[in-house]
């Protein structure tokens, strides 16, 4: 069951990211995506830390909330000093959607079921966002400091997918 969802989070969110590509999306475009992303999983790990009883799991929950929200704080600072409001789009509309549908299937698990499709979805959903930041978020930017804050989050969000990754597989 959790690989069934899990996948579709991964299908929308590539087809998000595909729908941005297709359309160039701008810097406001690109602010909203990755600041919407962020949340997502801020709030994934929020649910993970009311629901979750493992060490592990809420040791990397903790983690999630405690990185995307230094780095949506700095995106938030960011825009401000550039005097740009970020532009919701069809690609944030998307994640917010399928992020909702996700969370409602992660919140009617319990015990290691929720542990595990937590962990499963966080690699999905770290690697797909990952992918949208490397072929289409940071090419498309244009502004150098919203590219470098893209870019140091890259960094930081594949060392989150490498912890989702070894989370995941001590529950195989």
């Amino acid at each position: 069951m959790s690989s069934k969802f899990c996948l579709t989070a991964v299908a929308s969110l590539m087809a998000a990211s595909a729908s941005a590509a297709a359309s160039g999306p701008t810097d406001p475009q690109i602010a909203h995506i990755a600041y919407t992303a962020g949340n997502i999983d801020i709030e994934a790990a929020k649910l993970a830390l009311e629901k979750s009883k493992t060490k592990a799991v809420r040791d990397f929950a903790s983690e999630m909330v405690r990185d995307h929200e230094a780095v949506n704080d700095k995106a938030l600072a960011l825009v401000k000093k550039l005097h740009v409001t970020p532009e919701q789009n069809t690609t944030s509309i998307e994640l917010i959607k399928q992020a909702a549908a996700t969370k409602a299937k992660l919140a009617k698990l319990h015990g290691q079921a929720f542990d595990r499709a937590y962990a499963v979805n966080e690699v999905a959903y770290h690697k797909t966002v990952n992918g949208a930041l490397k072929t289409t978020l940071i090419p498309s930017a244009s502004n150098g400091e919203l590219k470098s804050l893209l870019e140091t989050g890259l960094t930081l969000f594949s060392e989150h997918q490498k912890h989702a990754e070894h989370l995941s597989a001590s529950f195989k």
